[in-house]
């Protein structure tokens, strides 16, 4: 499913990406197609920050990964300036491994959309990895429709 994310989002002009990653990104990062460049950022603020001048310089939706719950809420300042803005963004917050979602392990998102559903167009956090190309590309549609307003969180 990783491939097939990746060849969507290139099709759709997404190569780079600006994040903080932690473990629950790094399968999604590993292994990107020639093409693809990550900006790195010490903090989801700062992240966001990054994505939210860079789509509005280029006019296009732009890409953030925040590290799962914690790096979800730091991001959330600067989301709402990206919001009254109306940046285009679609926002992909890592998660912990399904079976450590029940006991609430660290830095598990119990309710993922809930948490950045104020701000967003749409956040959705798929069930399991055949449901990731359907979010993404749902999460691209709404950014490019509404501004600044998607959110898949896997």
């Amino acid at each position: 499913m990783r491939r097939i994310a990746h060849e969507f989002l290139e099709r759709q002009g997404l190569t780079t990406v600006f994040g903080n990653p932690g473990s629950s990104e790094l399968p999604f990062l590993a292994g990107p197609p020639d093409g693809f460049r990550y900006v790195l950022g010490l903090h989801e603020g700062a992240v966001v920050g990054m994505a939210d001048g860079y789509a509005q310089a280029s006019g296009r939706p732009a890409l953030v990964g925040p590290h799962s719950a914690a790096g979800s809420g730091n991001a959330l300042g600067a989301l709402t300036n990206a919001v009254a803005s109306r940046t285009p963004l679609v926002v992909l917050a890592g998660q912990q491994v399904r079976p450590a979602i029940g006991p609430e392990a660290c830095l598990t998102n119990v309710d993922a959309p809930a948490l950045m559903r104020p701000l967003v167009r749409w956040a959705a956090e798929p069930a399991c990895a055949r449901d990731v190309p359907r979010a993404l590309a749902q999460a691209v549609f709404e950014a490019r429709a509404g501004s600044a307003r998607a959110c898949p969180c896997r």
